[in-house]
């Protein structure tokens, strides 16, 4: 019986329901460094249409990646330094494949 309970109620629970992305153009620069510093890897919004994954350092970024600076849109700066971008390092810049 405790059995089918437990998987009656993983099944009611469903997939988890999609939260929001943060978005930083709503935060102040410092609440945005805060959030990459805290999550190491995050993906926020940076403008209506738009979002990018920062990361805190090159940890977070595959093998193969570099990093680079990234610099958003705040609430408060509009430039601001939040983290970092993982960016290939064989083809990054060049056009085409």
């Amino acid at each position: 019986m405790r059995r089918r309970l437990g998987l009656a109620l993983l099944l009611a629970a469903g997939p988890a329901a999609a939260q929001p992305r943060p978005d930083v153009t709503a935060m102040t620069c410092a609440a945005a460094q805060a959030l990459v510093a805290r999550a190491g890897a995050v993906v926020v919004t940076t403008g209506p249409a738009t979002y990018s994954r920062i990361v805190r350092d090159i940890g977070f970024c595959t093998i193969e990646a570099s990093t680079r600076p990234d610099f958003e849109r705040t609430r408060d700066v509009a430039d601001c330094f939040v983290g970092y971008r993982c960016v290939d390092r064989f083809s990054e810049g060049r056009d085409g494949p």
